[in-house]
């Protein structure tokens, strides 16, 4: 049980330093370059997450609520 929950929250902090480094990195950023780096991290945002909502055997519209929720919080 300690194995999952540390499992868990390193994916947790995983996921927060990418959108912190996203965040970062992007102001940096503009033009087309900005463009393709945001929708880069969005699409690995949207890959964590949805293997988050697979790890909690979601589905359906709760899947769909979850992952839409996770790559907003994720991205910015």
């Amino acid at each position: 049980m300690k194995a999952i929950l540390l499992a868990a929250a390193f994916v947790f902090a995983a996921s927060a330093a990418q959108a912190e480094s996203c965040a970062a990195s992007s102001a940096k950023l503009s033009g087309a370059a900005k463009t393709s780096h945001m929708k880069k991290c969005e699409n690995d945002a949207k890959a964590a997450c949805d293997k988050q909502a697979a790890d909690k055997k979601l589905s359906g519209a709760a899947k769909n609520s979850f992952t839409k929720k996770c790559v907003t919080d994720a991205v910015g």
